[in-house]
């Protein structure tokens, strides 16, 4: 995954709290495989002796001063960028003087812009945050913005120069999965920067259901901190982003309303018929692509997409679909610029 000239071999974003044992965190960062981690500023302070090598692009990387069992030092030993976080924050006003003290702290433009309306809910405050992205990006931040889910909000954060848009799943440690995976769906094929589902995962199936559904990316936390056993949740959320783009690129099969068999029927045993000559997997799997009326159309990014329906397993396209409910998930098209899927 490329973001703002960075390539990251892990699609896993990591979260740090939650977790108050430092050995504990450590295996379980190991675990995910992570390259990036969050780290709320109000949470901790670096200070002089807590402090980061310069790194203006790209993240932070914890220097040699970070004491080796603090939380930088052991961000530095095994090589995690540090992505500094305006949690806690309610206003525009708040989230601009914690993004400019991490900055300075942790000498990189990266930030993720967290703005929250309320402490129940912790929901994104869509006015402030898209005052605040705009404002951090004339300031030289590259802005990762942590959002709702509404594609229209989206598509404005990436307007106003976001370099990430972050819309959740649901609230903040809720563990809810995705509760509007349509629209999830929606930003993905819309955004032409990385989408990462951020908030509400719970388990290893929901994370991979945010890449079937053309995620760039997963951040978590709360489901691998406060999971009974931390290291073996991180090492699932790491297999189920990787399945999840996998299956996102081989592209699943079409919904359909009657069954279609994988083996001929004539040439069965007790049959007069014989068995049909050619390749019959094939051309079963023709005449499922060949349905009429798929009602397919192109997004913005040249993706083939369809109508979708949410079923009670809050799957796109989950429950008996009629056979024009198709659902296409194959991998994003190249751009408009040639540079291909992300």
């Amino acid at each position: 995954m490329r973001i703002d000239g960075v390539d990251l071999t892990s699609r896993l974003i990591m979260g740090t709290g939650g977790l108050t044992d430092l050995a504990m965190l450590e295996r379980a960062l190991l675990a995910s495989g992570t390259e990036l981690t969050t780290v709320a500023l109000r949470r901790f302070a670096p200070g002089p002796a807590h402090g980061t090598g310069r790194s203006t692009k790209g993240g932070a990387a914890a220097s040699s001063a970070a004491p080796q069992d603090s939380l930088y030092g052991i961000l530095r030993r095994h090589g995690i960028r540090v992505l500094p976080n305006t949690a806690g924050c309610y206003t525009a006003r708040d989230a601009l003087l914690t993004a400019e003290l991490g900055r300075e702290a942790l000498e990189t433009d990266w930030v993720k812009l967290e703005i929250i309306s309320d402490e129940d809910t912790l929901l994104p405050d869509g006015v402030e945050l898209l005052d605040a992205t705009e404002k951090l990006v004339r300031r030289g931040f590259r802005v990762f913005a942590y959002t709702s889910d509404d594609p229209v909000l989206a598509l404005r954060l990436q307007d106003a120069g976001a370099t990430a848009v972050m819309p959740l799943g649901a609230p903040i440690g809720t563990g809810l999965g995705i509760l509007n995976p349509h629209n999830i769906e929606l930003i993905a094929s819309r955004a032409a920067v990385p989408v990462v589902l951020d908030a509400g995962i719970g388990t290893a199936s929901e994370a991979a259901l945010a890449m079937e559904l053309g995620c760039d990316a997963v951040l978590l936390a709360s489901a691998v901190t406060r999971a009974q056993d931390p290291v073996a949740m991180a090492t699932a959320m790491r297999h189920a982003v990787e399945a999840g783009r996998l299956a996102r690129g081989a592209g699943r099969i079409a919904r359909r309303t009657h069954a279609l068999a994988s083996s001929p029927m004539a040439g069965r045993i007790g049959s007069d018929q014989e068995a049909p000559r050619g390749d019959w997997p094939a051309r079963a799997v023709a005449e499922a692509a060949g349905e009429p009326g798929n009602g397919r159309r192109a997004d913005r990014r040249g993706t083939t997409t369809a109508p979708t329906t949410t079923g009670r397993s809050g799957v796109v396209g989950g429950g008996e679909a009629a056979p024009s409910d198709v659902v296409d998930t194959s991998p994003a098209a190249p751009r408009a610029d040639g540079s291909g899927p992300r």
